[in-house]
């Protein structure tokens, strides 16, 4: 009996030294059971049961879609199912809008090269992933290039086309995003041609746009950064026609769009009822009514002023948005009014929002 136990036990042993990966296998009179079928990740971990003849069973695990199995003590467990399809990709990011005041105004103690630091320290602090400027010359944008690390920019000056005159440029993080293309337009009848203006504005007003991809996820995006005028009425309201048919004509519509900007209107003013698609211009609805994400957070909120002329406060108009597209939820809003020592980085408060952009198939 001694040596039948023995036999049994070397041909048992002997059976552990092989390992198996390939499907479910009978040894020993027992079955290995292959490993489950991976999470819906791109990279799904398989599970496995190999139920163990002679000692602990196999491992399996399925790894970016594909089947990798390991045998273990006994008989080896079955590979791991290939993981499903991964999920489709919902980004968060952060978007900030930021009047900056243009740097050669006569402004005494609130000058841009004393309260710059504290322009600085808003992109730093707040840490956007996308920040659509207005009345920035080329020297700040310089300035900010220097100080402020991580960001790339798009845009070009709103007098030629190039360097001359404010910018309504638009920072993005350049870890995060690629640019795939950009451009800047005119609001007037003439809208391609550089420095141009109509409907009453005495100086140009721009709209600069980026269709910016997230490097690890290729989901696209766009942002359409304004400046509208802050006197001629009827060019606020050509503007945003003229906005928002471009934002409508964009050439890949299932990219979600965010609008920005400073746009010199309040929230009952017709332009601004006509980006949330409550009224229409010159006859003709918004073909892609927006929302303001600071409403969506805040909808009963009255101290939203955003413009305080170096002054403070909170009781007045908004005036400053970070619009978003319908199917996109708003996680945060923030009307930003740090100071230091009573001074502010701006003449206008930046405005903040966190969003969630909808899945796409």
């Amino acid at each position: 009996m001694r040596m039948l136990a023995l036999s049994i036990l070397i041909f048992a042993l002997a059976g552990c030294t092989q390992a198996e990966t390939g499907p479910d296998t009978a040894i020993g009179g027992m079955t290995a059971t292959a490993g489950t079928a991976g999470s819906e990740t791109s990279a799904g971990s398989g599970s496995v049961a190999g139920s163990s003849g002679g000692g602990a069973g196999g491992s399996g695990a399925g790894t970016g879609g594909m089947p990798v199995a390991s045998g273990g003590a006994g008989q080896g467990g079955g590979a791991g199912a290939a993981g499903g399809p991964t999920e489709p990709a919902q980004p968060t990011l952060k978007v900030m809008t930021f009047n900056i005041r243009y740097g050669t105004a006569p402004d005494g103690d609130n000058a841009w090269s004393i309260r710059k630091p504290l322009a600085f320290d808003v992109f730093t602090r707040q840490d956007a992933d996308l920040v659509g400027v207005q009345e920035a010359l080329d020297a700040q944008l310089v300035d900010i290039d220097g100080a402020v690390p991580g960001y790339a920019r798009v845009g070009v000056g709103r007098d030629d086309g190039m360097k001359k005159g404010e910018y309504s440029a638009i920072y993005y993080l350049s870890a995060r995003f690629d640019v795939e293309s950009s451009g800047t337009f005119w609001f007037s009848d003439t809208p391609e041609v550089p420095g141009s203006k109509s409907w009453g504005n005495d100086i140009p007003r721009i709209c600069t746009w980026a269709h910016l991809i997230e490097k690890q996820t290729g989901y696209g995006l766009y942002q359409f950064n304004v400046h509208l005028d802050h006197m001629s009425q009827p060019s606020r309201e050509k503007s945003v026609a003229l906005l928002m048919k471009r934002a409508a004509e964009r050439p890949v519509t299932a990219d979600p769009l965010i609008v920005t900007g400073d746009f010199n209107a309040g929230e009952e003013n017709l332009a601004t009822l006509f980006m949330k698609g409550e009224a229409m211009v010159d006859g003709a609805s918004n073909p892609l009514p927006l929302v303001d994400s600071f409403r969506a957070m805040y909808p009963d909120e009255d101290e939203v002023k955003t413009a305080h002329g170096f002054s403070g406060g909170s009781i007045g108009g908004k005036i400053d948005y970070v619009y978003m597209a319908p199917g996109q939820e708003a996680l945060a809003a923030e009307i930003d009014r740090t100071s230091v020592d009573g001074r502010y980085p701006s003449d206008h408060y930046p405005v903040t929002g966190t969003l969630r952009l909808p899945a796409k198939n």
